[in-house]
């Protein structure tokens, strides 16, 4: 992939505005002027008119141009007009059975390889990976596929946590990942807590944030990834 690539765990931190934590992460990708469209799919409780109008007032600071992609009835055929695509959070079943819908992951996946940036958040986030089997969406509808984007070799959990409520006898998050690497050691996991991001440029991948990551693969115990820190030898299949 040659153009940029930024996966935010949250499109809010700390009881911040809506994406304002994230604001001074996107300046790195996004720059004055740029032309972005903004996939909606995963907003499945909010409209998409509403959702689009909210990214738009959350980011007037970085002077990029914002079209969403359910204003076009073909949108993969649009794709070559912008520098890069902007994909929201919510539900991730629901998003990424939209884009085989409308043939975006192909789409995507060749514009990437063009140079196109990708800017996800949450759900947004998950499709970059390799398949979504790590989300911690509950799965409202049937994708074709759970095969993702396959931007970066890995899968994403996003909004980790290590909180477990008291009396609640549920598995932990930690748990739930530690299931996948029963069933597939090979594959890692990078789980990102909410206000940190993954940043990769060409062969680099940092993360970025005030907050630590963690590793799952095989069976190997949680790595703790430190904040800050240079990931980029997972960008290596």
């Amino acid at each position: 992939m040659s153009g940029s690539l930024l996966l935010l765990s949250s499109s809010r931190a700390d009881g911040t505005g809506y994406l304002a934590h994230a604001v001074e992460m996107l300046r790195r990708v996004v720059k004055p002027n740029s032309r972005w469209l903004f996939i909606p799919y995963a907003g499945v409780s909010v409209g998409y008119d509403q959702y689009h109008q909210m990214v738009i007032e959350a980011l007037p600071q970085l002077g990029c141009h914002i079209d969403s992609a359910h204003q076009f009835a073909d949108p993969a055929s649009v794709l070559d007009q912008y520098d890069g695509v902007l994909v929201g959070g919510g539900n991730t079943f629901h998003l990424l059975h939209q884009l085989y819908h409308f043939k975006l992951v192909e789409a995507i996946q060749a514009r990437a390889a063009q140079g196109m940036h990708y800017v996800g958040w949450s759900a947004g986030s998950n499709v970059a990976g390799l398949s979504i089997r790590t989300t911690n969406d509950m799965p409202i509808i049937e994708p074709p596929s759970f095969t993702a984007l396959e931007l970066v070799p890995f899968q994403l959990n996003p909004h980790y946590i290590d909180f477990h409520p008291p009396g609640h006898h549920g598995e932990t998050r930690q748990q739930r990942l530690e299931e996948f690497t029963k069933v597939d050691p090979a594959t890692p996991i990078l789980a990102i807590q909410e206000g940190s991001a993954l940043l990769v440029e060409g062969d680099t991948m940092q993360l970025l944030g005030r907050k630590d990551a963690f590793l799952f693969k095989g069976e190997t115990q949680k790595q703790q990834l430190d904040a800050g820190s240079d990931l980029s030898r997972w960008l290596q299949p």
